[in-house]
């Protein structure tokens, strides 16, 4: 009888897989041996592999080169990071090693464009698409950046006021796009977002604002929506809206070659993740040029904004289960030695379920459990995998240690969880390491950071200051 754990995933799934292989019971991510990095750092662990950073980036950059040169689309394409996914030194100094591009949202992110700039991460030839809501320091911070030179700075206009606040601010001549108001799935509890300008609003405001204005080139038309790149209906139907505005906005303003079709490729959440990316930039790039053909115009550049695609593989966070509550006939609690709310925000905010696996004692038999976290919060649980009913997980054994993995982390949950600052029920950041290999590939690992301590949290919260 099979009852072994690895049975189970074996069984379940296709394994092993790329990134995931098992050496004898333990489990390896990209070659790494997991157990190793919990003997010499403990747990809570967070880590981040850089090389798959790297990787992803020159994924995508393939499969934009292969359907361009498949559709003998006569245009270039520039891929971009989008900082708020993560804006940590370690993911840009990884990132930019590709020759890619840069997308901001907020005032402080033009603050780490120019330190960027500074160290020779990026230059005058990087495009700095500024997108977001944009109040007094942000236009103040794009405008400083223009006036020193950056001329590849493009703020992405969301509303009618920032045109003025730009251009009062911006001594010269500069570039800009505008941001598409796009319809919002059926199910959401409003009809448009409310990011960007509506779809008939754009040529007529181009009309009025832009076309006879020497200060300003428009140069991108930029499209988003919120649930990703996503083979459904939905997704084409915004996109040929989007393709329509761009082919009418083109005719207008000769000065407009970029086409932003945002981000949202989807990140592996699952062992039985399955999508087709070639095809479906195959598909993108194939109705802009029938559409550009049609309508007789130049087919435009074509930008993205890839946040969690780009560094949301890199992530992983191990535990350890310290000890499991039998609280009725059918329910286990395997309970961490951390907390899903603090160090994984969005498995209790959205709902977002990442890979999780066992780390060790694969060949041991295996028990239906659910996983509680460290807090007193009722929420801070984690009770379900996709396309199973519930968590199966090693036998608890007081004798022999358990520890769990989840994976492809990455994106947000640093920054959503408030990294080095205060956390629920004051729990400890974990220790965060970096992962990297040399170019012979040995693998290469340094402390980012160490776990909190009750003086960095004291601290914060203001106990020990001097009283005057």
């Amino acid at each position: 009888m099979n009852t072994k754990y690895s049975d189970l995933i074996n069984q379940t799934y296709y394994f092993p897989q790329e990134e995931f292989k098992l050496n004898k019971d333990n489990l390896q991510f990209h070659n790494i041996d997991l157990m190793k990095l919990v003997e010499k750092y403990g747990t809570p662990l967070k880590f981040t592999y850089l090389p798959q950073i790297s990787n992803n980036i020159n994924k995508a950059k393939s499969w934009f080169r292969k359907s361009m040169e498949k559709n003998k689309y006569e245009a270039k394409y520039y891929y971009c990071y989008c900082t708020k996914s993560s804006h940590f030194e370690y993911i840009m100094n990884e990132a930019f090693k590709n020759n890619i591009h840069i997308e901001t949202s907020s005032a402080f992110d033009i603050n780490i464009v120019e330190n960027l700039l500074e160290n020779g991460k990026i230059n005058k030839s990087t495009y700095v698409i500024c997108n977001g809501f944009k109040r007094d320091q942000y236009v103040e911070n794009i405008a400083r950046l223009i006036n020193n030179g950056h001329k590849n700075t493009i703020p992405i206009i969301d509303n009618y006021e920032e045109l003025d606040l730009l251009q009062s601010q911006i001594k010269n001549k500069f570039k800009i796009g505008i941001r598409i108001a796009a319809e919002e799935e059926p199910k959401f509890e409003f009809y448009t977002s409310r990011l960007g300008i509506g779809y008939k609003n754009i040529v007529p405001f181009y009309k009025r604002e832009i076309k006879e204005n020497k200060k300003l080139e428009l140069k991108m038309l930029h499209f988003f929506i919120n649930t990703g790149i996503n083979d459904n209906a939905y997704y084409w139907n915004e996109l040929v809206k989007c393709i329509k505005v761009y082919v009418a906005l083109k005719k207008e303003c000769p000065t407009l070659d970029g086409l932003n079709i945002g981000g949202g490729f989807p990140i592996k959440n699952s062992l039985t993740f399955e999508y087709d990316y070639q095809y479906m930039i195959d598909e993108i790039i194939n109705q802009i040029k029938i559409a550009c053909e049609e309508a007789e115009v130049d087919v435009p550049n074509i930008f993205t904004e890839f946040g969690s695609f780009t560094v949301g593989e890199s992530g992983g966070a191990i535990y350890q289960v310290l000890y499991q509550k039998q609280q009725n006939d059918r329910e286990k609690w395997n309970m961490i030695d951390s907390s899903f709310i603090t160090t994984l925000p969005d498995t209790w905010a959205i709902n977002k379920r990442f890979i999780m696996l066992a780390v060790n004692r694969w060949n041991d038999t295996y028990e239906r459990v659910l996983l509680g976290g460290m807090t007193c919060d009722s929420d801070d649980y984690y009770n379900s995998e996709q396309n199973m009913n519930a968590i199966y997980l090693p036998k608890y054994s007081k004798e022999k240690p358990l520890y769990i993995g989840f994976f492809n982390t990455g994106a947000y949950q640093e920054t959503i969880g408030g990294y080095g600052g205060l956390h629920h029920c004051l729990i400890p950041q974990p220790k965060h390491i970096l992962i990297d290999r040399d170019e012979n590939g040995i693998l290469a690992t340094e402390v980012f950071s160490e776990q909190q301590t009750s003086e960095d949290v004291l601290k914060i919260l203001g106990y020990g200051k001097n009283k005057n």
